[in-house]
């Protein structure tokens, strides 16, 4: 079997698993889905297939209300944020926070930001961090943001509706926290036709700053 290709596996409290990279990767990058998609969607996919081929084990999961979604095949609001943050700390302690960088799309990495610190990981990646709902930029969700003390790379499209960069820029945010902006990228980086860019090469370059981000770690 490829190192890139996605291995399932049974977690804590019957929490599947999708798996891909080596066994043995000094290592290992934790990802979350966001709110509306699924663990496999074709941008998880291609981020964990991406960092495995770099050498990283990646791990993906999904939260409760996903994974119901997935057995009765009709959609389900998200869990509540205290729900989200359990399983969190689930995963975390099943595979040792040592040598673990956490976070995902949007919503997944915005609940791992509020889980880092408590859980002592090595690290925290968000890509698409959903600093505010669409339209509704007095409606912050940064404040935990300002006191983070892990280290912390947000990889965010600059056209990101969640938060552009004349809003970002503005925040508070914590020292450790270093702001990646994707070039005419939405929230799932897809660019316009007419920035010359295409969203493979968006999200090859966030797969590049994430690996950068998590090699430049001191891992224990």
């Amino acid at each position: 079997m490829e190192q890139s290709a996605s291995r399932p596996e049974i977690g804590p409290n019957g929490l599947e698993l999708l798996l891909n990279g080596p066994q043995t990767a000094a290592l290992q990058i934790v990802l979350a889905h966001g709110a509306g998609q699924p663990m496999d969607a074709p941008f998880m996919e291609t981020v964990a297939t991406g960092l495995a081929a770099e050498g990283f084990g990646v791990v993906r999961f999904e939260f409760p209300y996903m994974a119901a979604r997935r057995a009765i095949g009709r959609k389900r609001p998200p869990d509540r944020v205290p729900v989200l943050c359990d399983v969190w700390r689930t995963v975390i302690r099943h595979l040792t926070p040592a040598n673990l960088v956490i976070g995902g799309k949007s919503m997944g990495g915005r609940i791992a930001s509020m889980v880092a610190d408590e859980m002592s990981v090595d690290g925290l990646v968000c890509l698409g961090y959903p600093f505010h709902p669409p339209g509704r930029p007095e409606k912050r969700r940064v404040e935990h943001l300002a006191e983070l003390q892990t280290p912390c790379l947000i990889c965010q499209g600059d056209r990101d509706p969640f938060g552009k960069p004349e809003e970002v820029n503005s925040y508070q945010l914590s020292p450790t926290i270093d702001v990646h902006w994707i070039a005419d990228g939405d929230h799932g980086f897809k660019p316009r036709k007419k920035s010359g860019r295409t969203e493979a090469q968006n999200v090859a370059q966030a797969i590049f700053c994430i690996s950068t981000f998590a090699r430049s770690l001191r891992v224990r």
